[in-house]
């Protein structure tokens, strides 16, 4: 049975089912969903590509990074979470440069939370014996160190409302086809916005995140002293919710291509949604995570030494060099202002800044 029929006879038996279920389903369904299936998801035969299939420059930037705070601990035992490691590029890059530190790595402990056992097996079979996996947050309390992601959040499935005449969830039913249908939202949706101080206007569709603020307050009860780093393209509140925004951030990517439509090939295409940073640093607050900054991917790898990066680059391998600085060039003009960093902290007394955030990117949050 395929993954269409499978949504499609629960909805017959249980009724319409939100988006927010229906995007579960179409990502996560036991071997069957997007990110659970074995097909080729990210680089040349998959959806996508992400920073780590570009260069391992962003990858050693962001263990620069991971060096400082582990110094800013104290230089002790420093746990170091991936959550959503994808293929394993990323984590692959961050460990050799890690490893190069002989003293880091005596106190380093790399975890990955993976729950799709297609990409754990693949991240296994990349990284062997250099990372523990683990299926939840919850198997890490008590840690010190720092949990990153990149693109994690995105991917969270998302709940779609309309503001009518008061604000509207949307669920999907099947009639020849799936369709959407709107119910009354939740009082846990209308809160959302309350409390984020956002008022949307007569006819304005977008998404809500709830997943993510579920997440931050899972991240607040696991880490007991360090850093948190989601790296993702999305924007503040102030820019999310602009008029020209009004059909919502929901994207779907499908061999390469862009689309508009999350029911063509359930299981078989990517959907995503914009990240609202403003939300995860609010709930953050409330679960203990303090803001130290909120910067653009360009800014961030400026100010850990992109610079001084390509200067060795072109020493060390003049003959490759413009083929290597390409796709650097493409992570900090293509993706630099697209794709935001957020950083916060807990039961950290630093006052001193952390390098990645040194250069100022003009974004409020």
């Amino acid at each position: 049975m395929s993954l269409s029929d499978i949504i499609i006879q629960k909805i017959h038996l249980d009724g319409p089912i939100s988006f927010r279920d229906f995007m579960e389903m179409a990502l996560y369904y036991p071997g069957l969903g997007y990110y659970t299936s074995e097909k080729d998801k990210i680089g040349k035969k998959g959806d996508y590509y992400t920073s780590p299939n570009l260069t391992p420059a962003f990858g050693e930037l962001l263990g620069v990074q991971l060096e400082e705070m582990w110094r800013i601990l104290g230089e002790k035992e420093f746990t170091v979470v991936e959550m959503g490691a994808g293929t394993g590029l990323l984590s692959m890059d961050v460990l050799r440069y890690l490893k190069g530190n002989p003293e880091l790595s005596q106190d380093l402990d790399y975890c990955i939370v993976e729950k799709s056992p297609a990409l754990r097996k693949e991240q296994q079979e990349r990284l062997g014996e250099n990372a523990r996996w683990y299926s939840s947050l919850d198997e890490l309390s008590g840690m010190t160190g720092c949990v990153f992601s990149n693109e994690l959040v995105d991917a969270f499935p998302v709940h779609q409302v309309v503001m009518e005449e008061g604000l509207m969830e949307v669920f999907v039913d099947h009639k020849d086809g799936f369709v959407e249908v709107l119910k009354l939202a939740s009082d846990e949706l209308n809160d959302y916005f309350a409390e984020l101080g956002v008022v949307l206007p007569q006819g304005y569709r977008t998404e809500v995140n709830l997943d993510a603020v579920k997440w931050v307050h899972e991240l607040g009860e696991i880490l007991e002293k360090g850093f948190v780093i989601t790296i993702d393209y999305g924007y503040p509140s102030s820019e999310l919710y602009q008029e020209y925004r009004n059909r919502g951030t929901l994207m779907c990517y499908y061999r390469h291509t862009v689309n508009e439509n999350p029911y063509g090939h359930p299981g078989e295409q990517d959907i995503t949604s914009h990240v609202n940073f403003s939300a995860l640093c609010h709930w953050g607050g409330k679960n203990g995570l303090e803001l130290c900054g909120f910067t653009d991917q360009a800014h961030f790898m400026m100010g850990l030494g992109i610079d001084e990066y390509l200067k060795k680059l072109q020493e060390k391998d003049p003959v490759n060099y413009w083929k290597k600085m390409l796709p650097i060039k493409t992570l900090m003009m293509g993706m630099g202002e697209t794709f935001k960093v957020l950083i916060q902290k807990k039961g950290v007394e630093c006052n001193s800044g952390l390098s990645c955030l040194k250069l100022q990117s003009h974004l409020n949050i």
